[in-house]
């Protein structure tokens, strides 16, 4: 990129808006080809949009504009952009084009590759192959993760998603000994260093690259620096052949920034003004998704819900491609219950019989249906009083309190700042601890007693 010379000259700039910049060319490169130039000593590179006609092409910038000037020589890279790719970028911190921004020296890369390489075939990629166990009581009861699959993580500030997203990380790398990939799509540049900070002092760093294009940035860098991060996953996928977990914060920034590319470049908005390539552009991230015999990509995806309207384009665009849905409740966690899951709404489609097994499915079908009847009777408690329900309400309301913080837990990454060591439960201690409480071996103990806690073996 440094060395221009060797690049072959293919036209001058003849207009620049914003981070748009419209190119007059000898010869018209191919959409999605890499050009660049240089500006007082470093390379600026555009990514090739449209073909306006023979002689001249709109490119979005990949790097701020300031210094850009008509008649300023561009020069084709000969290929889409490529990132650099080794298995020592694990515990590195990088932006869109595979350039540390932790102040350490660049990879040591042993090859490139291209952003845009087209998804597996499908003779090569092998479907959801079971539960990926997280140690989380609530996800791991009533809305599992697929293994190979997608999970949405719904919520608004402040219930938790950043917390719970470090949960997975240090479950993969604990229970699985996988590792992660952190794509953050338009995060603040306060939030990234808080969460690179905490990601060290959690001790899940060693075993997790992490991917920034942040808010300040063109939106060149925020619509590509996904695909930069999955790019990353699928050679960790071939290479370690590993469980990796893929974690994109926030799928919906990445539809903002296509919905802002679409605007400059003079599209016609769509439904509610999104970008009419909305579709095709969450399917072509979300499409490269697959685990291989070699391999598995598991995706965790922190999605933001525009005035809480799951029916909003983006927010359909996204779920259509999910296999768990996990929606965080500012309900959930005003009543002090982390992680702020609310078991009513959130799903997976693994929850069936032949997937989970008679155990789990009755079990997960007893605690929702104790949890509903709970939720249910709210108003009339508050109103009436507990002492005006049937008995039997009152021992379902009883054992759906007692059930409800069962499933609040500690984690591991803040247990440094709670003073209260991490709990990881699997998957068959959850299932017989809720049997417990549904038969009622639990009845006498205190809510207090099921409240932030590992297994009820611990007593």
């Amino acid at each position: 990129m440094n060395n221009l010379q060797a690049k072959e000259k293919i036209g001058i700039i003849s207009e620049v808006h914003g981070p748009v910049v419209v190119i007059e060319c000898t010869r018209l490169p191919p959409i999605r080809q890499a050009l660049c130039t240089c500006f007082d000593h470093s390379a600026y590179l555009f990514e090739v949009h449209q073909h306006l006609d023979e002689r001249h092409i709109r490119a979005i910038t990949l790097h701020g504009t300031a210094g850009l000037s008509r008649g300023m020589v561009v020069f084709d890279t000969g290929a889409p952009l490529q990132i650099p790719v080794t298995k020592e970028c694990l515990g590195r911190l990088l932006n869109v084009f595979g350039e540390p921004l932790d102040g350490l020296p660049a990879l040591a890369h042993e090859a490139f590759r291209n952003i845009h390489a087209k998804p597996l075939p499908l003779s090569e990629a092998i479907g959801m192959s079971g539960i990926l166990e997280t140690g989380i009581k609530v996800i791991d009861l009533l809305c599992p993760f697929v293994k190979g699959g997608k999970t949405g993580l719904f919520g608004g500030a402040g219930v938790g998603k950043t917390v719970l997203v470090m949960e997975f990380i240090h479950a993969v790398s604990a229970i699985h000994k996988g590792v992660s990939v952190f794509a953050g799509v338009g995060e603040r540049i306060r939030e990234a260093h808080e969460l690179w900070r905490e990601m060290q002092q959690a001790g899940v760093m060693s075993d997790t690259l992490m991917v920034f294009g942040q808010m300040d940035e063109s939106p060149g860098v925020r619509f590509r620096v996904a695909l930069s991060a999955l790019t990353y996953a699928e050679y960790l996928r071939d290479t370690l052949q590993k469980e990796v977990l893929f974690v994109v914060d926030n799928v919906f920034r990445f539809v903002q920034a296509g919905s802002e590319i679409s605007s400059l470049l003079g599209r016609m908005p769509a439904t509610v003004g999104y970008q009419p390539t909305l579709t095709t552009e969450v399917a072509e991230l979300e499409d490269r998704i697959l685990s291989t015999r070699q391999g598995a990509i598991t995706s965790v995806q922190a999605v933001y819900v525009p005035a809480d309207d799951m029916t909003d384009p983006a927010v359909s665009a996204i779920l259509s491609h999910l296999d768990t849905t996990v929606i965080l409740s500012r309900d959930q966690a005003s009543k002090g219950i982390y992680p702020a899951v609310d078991p009513l709404r959130s799903s997976s489609k693994l929850m069936d019989r032949q997937t989970l097994g008679d155990r789990h499915y009755d079990v997960a079908q007893n605690v929702r249906e104790h949890l509903a009847r709970y939720r249910e009777l709210e108003d009339i408690i508050a109103m009436l009083g507990l002492e005006e329900l049937s008995e039997l309400d009152r021992k379902v309301v009883m054992r759906a309190r007692k059930l409800q913080r069962y499933l609040t837990q500690p984690f591991a990454v803040l247990s440094q700042h709670a003073k209260q060591s991490g709990a990881s439960v699997p998957l068959e201690q959850t299932l017989t601890d809720c049997e417990g409480f549904l038969a009622g071996l639990y009845d006498d103990l205190s809510e207090e007693q099921c409240y932030m806690r590992g297994s009820m073996q611990t007593l």
